[in-house]
């Protein structure tokens, strides 16, 4: 009979192996999910995550989508991580994205036409603002009347989306539009585009911003007392009030930067790639954030590379679904896998298999 015995210490090889075979159980059930709708698994796997990057055909064109889509999911898991790492449960960061979409959008068109050099960086302060600003409703809600601040940046989200339909067809509505809902496109509005940097590799401000995020949050938890105070906190709640550490400053700090930095990916989504503010905007970035701040290891370096991963299964999955007809229902559903595996083989940190004969894996 097999049995789960309790590790005297956390395993520091499962640790790092366990996103790795995630990955792997990922591929082998997804391929048999596949299968059964009718298409070639390896040929499914093959194009979601080896085409994008070398095949003649599409490389060209994916290779900068790579960072176009790492970029939001990137900036919005680091914030996330810190907030997890400190035992704060944020699980509206697709709310906050959507709200520092609205903020930023809101700011750049209010100037419109002006041609100013300043309203780029006043749409970025808007955008992080609206995400903050979001974030601290249940921040406050958490810290003045203990309510659970998983249940209450969730249900943000969908009034964030309610804020969302009605500026698209409201407020926002772009009056030359000839009635259809959304706001003008801010990509044809030189003061407001977010442009890419470095034509033709997809780096514009959102993706040099999240990199810059990355070796913040690194030094943050790795070489300063704040993140030492964040980790003490979601590691030994009871150590943390000991050693002084105020428990209310932390929830405000990990929401707010987590809520900003989710609203500055929203501003400069809306300003870049998608370049206007409309009804279905939010992409889900700020759900699929959860996937790669959780298989990143809450590490920002670890982060870095599962956000390149997880863009790689989106631009991957949209090929999937056009060339090999897969339901695009599937390739989400074969994202989620990464998460549920992980969460499954994570047991083998804390716990190792045990036979009665005595023998242990």
């Amino acid at each position: 009979m097999i049995r789960l015995e309790k590790r005297a210490q956390p395993s520091q090889f499962w640790t790092f192996a366990t996103p790795f075979l995630a990955v792997i159980m990922t591929m082998i059930v997804g391929g048999i999910m596949f299968a059964a709708l009718g298409s070639d698994p390896f040929e499914a796997i093959r194009t979601i995550f080896w085409d994008p990057l070398f095949s003649e055909q599409f490389a060209a064109y994916s290779r900068p989508q790579l960072l176009v889509k790492a970029g939001p999911l990137i900036l919005i898991a680091i914030g996330l991580s810190l907030g997890f790492k400190a035992g704060i449960w944020n699980i509206g960061a697709e709310g906050q994205y959507i709200m520092g979409a609205i903020c930023g959008a809101g700011m750049g068109l209010a100037f419109y036409p002006s041609e100013s050099f300043i309203i780029f960086p006043l749409m970025i302060l808007a955008g992080a603002l609206g995400g903050w600003a979001w974030a601290m409703i249940p921040a406050i809600l958490k810290t003045r009347f203990g309510t659970n601040e998983i249940l209450v940046s969730l249900m943000l989200v969908y009034v964030a989306e309610a804020w969302l339909a009605s500026v698209s067809s409201g407020l926002l509505k772009n009056p030359e539009g000839m009635g259809f809902p959304g706001s003008r496109n801010l990509q044809q509005y030189p003061a407001s585009a977010n442009l890419e940097i470095i034509q033709g590799t997809g780096m514009h401000y959102g993706v040099l911003t999240a990199f810059i995020a990355v070796i913040f949050a690194y030094v943050l938890l790795s070489r300063h007392m704040l993140g030492f105070q964040i980790r003490l906190t979601g590691e030994a709640p009871r150590a943390a009030r000991f050693a002084g550490v105020n428990p209310t400053r932390i929830v405000f700090l990990c929401l707010g930067l987590a809520g900003a930095l989710a609203g500055m990916a929203g501003m400069f989504e809306v300003s870049g790639p998608a370049g206007q503010i409309t009804i279905d905007f939010n992409s889900g970035y700020g759900f699929t954030a959860i996937i790669v701040a959780f298989l990143g290891r809450l590490h920002p370096i670890g982060i870095l590379f599962a956000g390149l991963l997880m863009a790689l299964t989106y631009i991957g999955g949209e090929l999937a679904s056009l060339m090999l007809g897969i339901p695009s229902a599937a390739i989400q559903l074969f994202q989620g896998m990464l998460l549920f595996f992980l969460l499954a083989t994570d047991v083998f940190i804390n716990f190792r298999i045990r036979l009665d004969s005595g023998e242990a894996a």
